[in-house]
C-alpha cells in the first residue's frame, strides 16, 4: 500500500474570520463575557422587583455623559470598520492610521467615563443598587481598557518596521472585539440610564 502525503506548503499562514483559531477564541471569550453582563443585568432587574422605590435612595444617573460616550462609541464604528477592512487587505498604512484613530477614541472614552462614574448619583457602597450600577459600568470599563491596551500594542507593532502577516489578523480580531465593546454598551446604557426612569 502506497502512503500518500498531504502537502500543506501552499496553504495560507494568515486567515481571517471563522477559519482563524484566534477568531474562534475571541468569539468564545465574547460569549463568556456576554454571559457575565447578562447575569449582572438580570441581577439588576431582580433587585428592582424587591424594591418599591427605584432607584432606592438615589437619583437616576445624569444623562449627559452616558449620551456622550454612546455617541462616541457609535461614531467609532466608522474607523473600526475602516481598520478591519484595511487589515484584511494587508494595507499597512490604513491599519496604522486606523490604530492611531482608535487609540485616540479610547483616550476620549476614558475621559468621558471618568465623568460618567461621577454622574452615577450612587455610591458603590451605598446599597445593592449602587453596587450593581458600579459593577456594570466597571465591567464595561475593564473591557474598554483591555481593547484599548491591545490597540496600543498593535499600533506600536505596526509602526515598528517589522510587520508580520499575523499582525493584520490580530488587528482584525481586535476590531471584532471593539464591536463587542460597542454592542454590549447599548443594553448597559439602557439599563443604567433609562431603566431607573421608566421602571
Amino acid at each position: 500500500m502506497q502512503r500518500r502525503e498531504l502537502n500543506v506548503a501552499d496553504l495560507p499562514n494568515v486567515v481571517f474570520g471563522h477559519r482563524s483559531i484566534l477568531w474562534l477564541a475571541t468569539m468564545g471569550l465574547i460569549m463568556i463575557e456576554s454571559t457575565v453582563f447578562a447575569i449582572v443585568i438580570a441581577s439588576y432587574f431582580y433587585l428592582r422587583t424587591r424594591s418599591s422605590d427605584w432607584p432606592p435612595g438615589f437619583m437616576p444617573p445624569a444623562l449627559t455623559w452616558g449620551i456622550a460616550i454612546t455617541a462616541l462609541f457609535l461614531v467609532s464604528a466608522i474607523p473600526n470598520l475602516f481598520i478591519k477592512k484595511a487589515a484584511e487587505k494587508g494595507e499597512l498604512r490604513g491599519v496604522q492610521i486606523g490604530l492611531v484613530i482608535m487609540t485616540a477614541v479610547g483616550i476620549a472614552a476614558f475621559a468621558i467615563r471618568l465623568f460618567e462614574f461621577r454622574a452615577l448619583n450612587a455610591s458603590w457602597a451605598g446599597n445593592a443598587y449602587g453596587s450593581l450600577v458600579w459593577t456594570l459600568l466597571g465591567l464595561h470599563t475593564v473591557h474598554l481598557l483591555t481593547d484599548w491596551y491591545d490597540t496600543v500594542v498593535l499600533m506600536a507593532l505596526m509602526f515598528s518596521g517589522r510587520v508580520e502577516g499575523k499582525r493584520f489578523m490580530d488587528t482584525s480580531e481586535n476590531a471584532d472585539y471593539w464591536w463587542f465593546v460597542i454592542f454590549t454598551w447599548l443594553p448597559i446604557w439602557a439599563v443604567l440610564y433609562f431603566a431607573p426612569r421608566l421602571l
